[in-house]
């Protein structure tokens, strides 16, 4: 469903099951007890702008944050409700996953309200879940049950990146350099991206569970810190990948010296052996009188004798210093 921005909808209980709703449902919901609203919308679009800066009871601070394009992961306790800033990974066909979403929240005891521009599987999965009567029963558990599926995702994708890198390890040896190094510099890049939107949100998810939050559950106060040492985890294997990372990079950038330095090595050899001889060659090729031998039917023979003994003799001298 996506009428003027209104992406999800749906009024929920605590029986877990959701109804969707369109925007004349939306309009005519009253906070009563047993019944919650979650709206899911497109900040971008005009009549979602319009809709929040006209709504009762949002503090304009409230709807800027909403509305903002720009969105780091926050967690702000705000009169009685919370504002929430979120990332999710990126798992849109053709995108990459550290190029990370960003949602919007503001939760009260009765009613959340999501803003986001790009898809995010995390939120299509909470609609599931109350189509299929699965879903949160109160607004504290449905911000737990969002933030436990966001870093379900996350852990994927950084199962995937370890992977790789184990991958990247193992081809090592059988690999060109060149195409090793470039794939090692793609991965450290991703890396270094989905860390840099980690590390807030593991502080926001940790600032949340000292939060002075009244309708913030205890059992969902334990399910948020389990989410965040989940996500203290992922930053410290984030790390450790992009610190072996750096080592593979520089073994790479080794083994590849190395190849240019036996290259070097042997056109220095070559040049060596072939200096000499193209001295005495070019010596007596010179075309002016009083070459010795010229006139002797021996001088071409007693010449290639005197190149074949200096080449012996640069060979000898070679592998006596153990350059050859």
């Amino acid at each position: 469903m996506e009428k003027n921005g209104l992406l999800q909808g749906y009024i929920f209980d605590n029986t877990g099951v959701g109804n969707r709703v369109g925007w004349h449902e939306v309009e005519t919901w009253k906070a009563e007890e047993g019944s919650l609203l979650w709206l899911h919308l497109d900040y971008s679009h005009p009549f979602v702008q319009q809709w929040l800066k006209e709504r009762k009871g949002l503090d304009y601070l409230v709807v800027e944050n909403l509305l903002s394009e720009d969105s780091r992961p926050r967690s702000t306790p705000f009169h009685t409700g919370l504002l929430m800033g979120l990332r999710g990974v990126n798992l849109n066909p053709g995108a990459d996953p550290e190029d990370m979403i960003a949602i919007r929240l503001w939760l009260d005891e009765t009613c959340v309200i999501s803003t986001g521009k790009r898809i995010l599987a995390s939120i299509n999965n909470m609609a599931i879940a109350f189509e299929q009567g699965e879903g949160p029963r109160t607004t504290s558990e449905l911000l737990t049950q969002l933030c436990e599926d966001v870093m379900d995702r996350i852990g994927d994708v950084i199962d995937d990146f370890e992977q790789t890198f184990d991958d990247f390890e193992e081809s090592l040896l059988t690999k060109e350099s060149s195409t090793l190094r470039t794939q090692v510099s793609l991965l450290r890049r991703q890396i270094i991206d989905l860390r840099r939107y980690l590390a807030p949100q593991r502080e926001a998810l940790g600032h949340l569970q000292v939060s002075k939050i009244d309708w913030l559950e205890d059992v969902d106060r334990l399910r948020l810190r389990e989410v965040s040492d989940r996500l203290v985890r992922y930053v410290e294997e984030l790390d450790s990948i992009r610190d072996r990372a750096v080592v593979l990079h520089e073994e790479l950038a080794s083994r590849l010296s190395e190849q240019i330095n036996k290259r070097m090595y042997a056109l220095s050899l070559v040049a060596t052996i072939f200096m000499p001889l193209s001295f005495l060659t070019g010596l007596l090729g010179a075309n002016v009188g009083g070459i010795p031998g010229s006139d002797s039917r021996w001088g071409f023979t007693i010449f290639v004798g005197i190149i074949i003994g200096v080449f012996i003799l640069q060979m000898l001298y070679l592998k006596k210093m153990r350059w050859l």
